[in-house]
């Protein structure tokens, strides 16, 4: 190996030992994430109290939840698909969105169903929305994503901004104007324990039961039919007296694709224990689950709902488990060519310590078969071996090499004068 090869070879090696060290900090930088930061919803919505429910979960594993609110579903997704957003998990409403490949947003799971009610004033009774044709009609706030449904479902019955008046205001103050008569009709989306619902269900306010929901959810598949069951409100006063239809959306928790899996485990684990019960809409274990195509499931979902949480995090704390899985199983083949390199760079070094003393050690085995070839060799010829062996010594004597290869040294001078002897005993035949 020659010295420029050499040169390059540890430069490659030094170069190669830059990008592991560059790698490891990659890899090990997830480790030290203790936040994710959430877009949540409205104060008091129903986002913001699946995330509120998230946050003890999670700070259990030392996860802190940055809870941060938004209008709704509509603003949830523009921040999250900003891939420069300091956002990495949100709520998404099913169907309020157009999502696009180049999103790089992921479904965790889907938590929930998100009950769309229409409460109305007046004597008549409603049951279709074309009956609100001429009516003044709260239709929520902007990016919201009921907004965008109410919308979606007034427009697919003929109930445009031409033929009645809608209005964009939020729930509290679509109620207050229901209740005082500046409107007529209002949508609401959220749980029937919350406090709004518990409102409105408790008040002289009328809520309408879709007549038409199976043609509806035919029509918007990511809209579901779900039953209110009558005296859910009161037993005691018999309210609702008859069973109520509704159409629900489903509310979905979505990440970037760049979402740690560990993390991604916890906030599955967390949606688990939060959702799993049941209640008016459907029996316990129902939610969370994967009845989704609104985005394209995550791996970490995926094999999370087909045998549960990895291994090692059910039973080591979240840290210990996350370096053991994602970072210590990535660092093996790096470690391996650590290792490899570690143990090349010796032998390539004694290698080339070596070849020093080689190059000298052919000049010798040329000069020894150029004696035993030569049958008749003149005074001349013995005066230029002579030469040679005395060339050779010199320059044997002037190598640089470490105290650890002297023995090697001492044996090529033991080979020169090995031959220096045989031109001596082929110099006393020629004078004889």
């Amino acid at each position: 190996m020659t010295a420029q090869r050499l040169r390059l070879l540890i430069t490659g090696a030094v170069v190669a030992i830059a990008v592991l060290g560059w790698a490891l900090v990659t890899i090990l930088k997830p480790a030290t994430q203790r936040t994710i930061v959430i877009t949540a919803g409205a104060d008091k919505g129903i986002y913001n109290g699946f995330a509120e429910r998230y946050a003890p979960l999670l700070k259990r594993e030392g996860i802190t939840l940055d809870i941060r609110s938004s209008s709704g579903s509509v603003e949830n997704y523009q921040r999250l698909k900003d891939p420069e957003s300091e956002y990495e998990v949100g709520f998404i409403q099913s169907g309020t969105t157009t999502p696009s490949e180049n999103d790089q947003l992921q479904t965790i799971a889907a938590i929930s169903y998100e009950p769309i009610w229409v409460f109305y004033r007046g004597d008549a009774i409603v049951n279709r929305l074309a009956q609100l044709k001429g009516k003044r009609i709260s239709i929520g706030v902007p990016g919201s994503g009921l907004l965008k449904v109410s919308r979606t479902l007034l427009g697919h019955s003929g109930i445009t901004a031409d033929n009645a008046k809608l209005l964009e205001m939020d729930a509290y103050q679509a109620y207050q104007n229901l209740e005082n008569g500046q409107l007529d009709a209002a949508f609401f989306i959220g749980r029937p324990d919350a406090a709004m619902q518990q409102m409105l269900l408790n008040s002289d306010l009328k809520l309408m039961s879709f007549a038409q929901a199976d043609a509806l959810v035919l029509k918007f598949p990511s809209l579901s039919k779900i039953i209110f069951p009558r005296a859910s409100t009161s037993v005691a006063n018999d309210l609702p007296q008859a069973d109520v239809t509704l159409l629900a959306a489903t509310a979905l928790l979505v990440s970037k694709d760049t979402l740690h899996p560990a993390l991604a485990y916890l906030l599955l684990e967390a949606a688990n224990t939060a959702h799993a019960r049941e209640d008016y809409f459907t029996p316990r274990g129902t939610f969370p689950n994967l009845n989704t195509d609104d985005f394209p499931i995550s791996d970490e979902s995926t094999r999370y709902f087909k045998s549960g949480r990895p291994f090692l995090q059910r039973y080591l704390p979240f840290w210990l488990a996350s370096f053991i899985e994602r970072r210590l199983l990535i660092l093996l083949p790096f470690m391996a060519l650590l290792f490899g390199l570690l143990q090349a760079l010796p032998r390539m070094v004694e290698a080339r310590m070596k070849n020093r003393l080689v190059v000298w050690y052919r000049e010798i085995k040329s000069l020894e078969d150029e004696i035993w070839s030569t049958r008749q060799p003149g005074k001349e010829q013995i005066a230029q071996w002579r030469d040679d062996i005395e060339n050779i010594d010199a320059n044997a004597s002037q190598i640089r090499i470490p105290q650890r290869y002297f023995q090697d040294v001492y044996a090529l001078k033991q080979a020169i004068r090995v031959v220096r002897e045989r031109i001596v005993q082929v110099a006393q035949k020629v004078e004889q």
